[in-house]
């Protein structure tokens, strides 16, 4: 499944844990947001080890599930394009 990943760390510490560790899973397509293709296993994964390296009292963590259809109807202006990698796509 596609989905957004985006998150908000208070901690400078966290915030780059948070980033790095991301990138296991996506691409960045901004600094706080990534594109990432998952199958249910991975995103469980994903949110567990990400709660792990944030503070629930101070961080925010949010995850978005875009839809085959909805992908297609993302809008860009400027610079930037989807992620596309077919090997996680989930049917």
């Amino acid at each position: 499944m596609f989905v957004l990943v985006t998150y908000d760390i208070r901690d400078n510490k966290r915030l780059y844990r948070m980033h790095n560790f991301l990138k296991n899973y996506g691409v960045p397509v901004q600094y706080s947001v990534f594109e990432c293709d998952l199958d249910t296993a991975r995103l469980g994964d994903l949110k567990s080890k990400a709660l792990e390296i944030m503070d629930p009292a101070k961080d925010g963590l949010l995850i978005y599930r875009v839809c085959r259809e909805c992908r297609k109807k993302v809008e860009i202006s400027g610079q930037g394009e989807i992620w596309v990698d077919s090997e996680w796509w989930v049917y």
